[in-house]
């Protein structure tokens, strides 16, 4: 699985790094999301999908391999 993230569409809801906190969080300053890992393990791929499904500016795009 790959993460690809479209930060202009993020609106700093901070949903994906409540749910996914080993591969998203934010910024201090603006609240907008980062991803830590672009390439999460399997024992994350469950988190990141629920993360990219409660995503509500549907930033979050998974390439699953």
């Amino acid at each position: 699985m790959r993460v690809e993230f479209d930060e202009p569409k993020c609106v700093a809801a901070g949903q994906c790094a409540m749910v996914a906190p080993e591969v998203f969080d934010q910024r201090d300053d603006d609240g907008v999301a980062i991803v830590l890992d672009d390439s999460p393990g399997e024992d994350q791929h469950e988190a990141v999908r629920e993360a990219a499904a409660v995503c509500p500016a549907a930033a979050i795009r998974l390439v699953e391999a």
